[in-house]
């Protein structure tokens, strides 16, 4: 569990935005954005993932909510309803003097690594900016076999781009419950869940307002998701007063999914399960600056070996051909071998382009 939070995912649900109405409640979207607004005054940064998209579009062409619509209608809806929501989310954002950008994202963005890396680019320099990320699933373009599938397990996804301390999931439910609060009065909220089995996921049940796409079981995936990346997880009421701002400072709201590793740790087991396709020949100097936290820079590098893309893993080999290191490159080996041995800020100069100063950043890296 994190003593404290750097970097927060906040997923809200179409049924938090619309305050259990058919359509979007401004003064609960407002409230988000303040409780939002509040968090990054402490320091914290904050990327929002925000369901909505086809409700909006039905509010906005007057579609009556309980009319069920195929699947290009649904694409229709979601088209016509994301500028919509947008423009509301710019509109309540600014009355803060808060910047917002729109990133939709796809599964097929998220597996395929150049394109993940791409994500995660764009995404931290947005953050870097002090803009907030508003974060939807391309529903107006995706098809069943590209699109994640509902916005819970996208906002994990984003948690695992972003190495976020904390995902908070905001839904028109407390948590999880021993038992459907709903039916069962015995029914009792778990605040705590250090491990999610066939127990905990058997407690799922399904979506309340019939709006959203995902219920209690989405949000169980997207928690036992980001807590394996080393992301604790609280699912909780998104209309409870000051939820967000409660979370970020780690108290007890909703219920809390610890995470199972440390976000180090299971990067390290990510990178190291992984085969190298390649290698850099990095000089002594080089070596020692890996071995106290440094990143890999191109000026340390005197060979590169194999091929490989941006983004694929690679070896870090001494002089005396034993592997040192292994992480993700920024670069592809045509593109490593012109500027291996130069500087950084001769990078862009070299190659017409810069996507980093330099050729593995250390916290992609681990230090055999």
């Amino acid at each position: 569990m994190p003593s404290s939070v750097h970097t927060l995912v906040v997923k809200v649900g179409t049924s938090t935005l619309t305050a259990g109405t058919p359509h979007l409640n401004r003064r609960r979207m407002l409230e988000i954005a303040q409780q939002i607004v509040r968090v990054r005054e402490q320091g914290v940064r904050v990327a929002l993932v925000s369901s909505g998209a086809m409700a909006a579009g039905r509010e906005r062409i007057g579609l009556n909510g309980a009319k069920k619509v195929s699947l290009p209608e649904k694409q229709m809806l979601a088209a016509v309803g994301q500028s919509y929501l947008m423009a509301i989310w710019e509109q309540v954002f600014g009355m803060f003097d808060v910047r917002v950008a729109q990133v939709l994202l796809t599964r097929a963005d998220l597996s395929d690594r150049r394109r993940y890396l791409n994500a995660r680019d764009t995404l931290l320099t947005i953050l870097a900016h002090g803009i907030v990320p508003i974060v939807n699933e391309n529903d107006a373009v995706t098809t069943e076999e590209i699109r994640v599938g509902d916005n819970d397990n996208l906002s994990a996804l984003v948690a695992n781009v972003l190495s976020a301390d904390l995902l908070l999931i905001l839904s028109d439910i407390e948590g999880l419950f021993t038992a459907d609060p709903r039916k069962d009065k015995r029914a009792q909220l778990i605040s705590e869940v250090t491990e999610i089995d066939d127990r905990i996921r058997a407690l799922a049940g399904g979506s309340k307002s019939g709006l959203g796409v995902g219920g209690m079981l989405t949000k169980i995936q997207a928690a036992e998701l980001a807590t394996r990346s080393g992301c604790m997880t609280i699912v909780a009421h998104g209309g409870r007063p000051d939820i967000i701002v409660d979370a970020a400072n780690l108290k007890p709201v909703g219920t809390r999914f610890l995470p199972t590793v440390n976000r180090i740790e299971s990067r390290k087991r990510w990178i190291l399960s992984e085969r190298t396709s390649g290698a850099f020949v990095a000089d002594d100097g080089a070596v020692r600056a890996l071995r106290s936290g440094k990143s890999l820079l191109p000026v340390g590098v005197r060979e590169v070996l194999g091929e490989f893309e941006r983004g694929e893993f690679v070896a870090v080999h001494d002089l005396n051909g034993r592997e040192v290191a292994r992480g993700i490159t920024r670069y592809s080996a045509r593109d490593a071998a012109r500027i291996a041995g130069r500087r950084s800020d001769q990078i862009e100069k070299v190659l017409g382009y810069s996507y980093a100063p330099l050729l593995i950043h250390a916290d992609d890296l681990v230090v055999l």
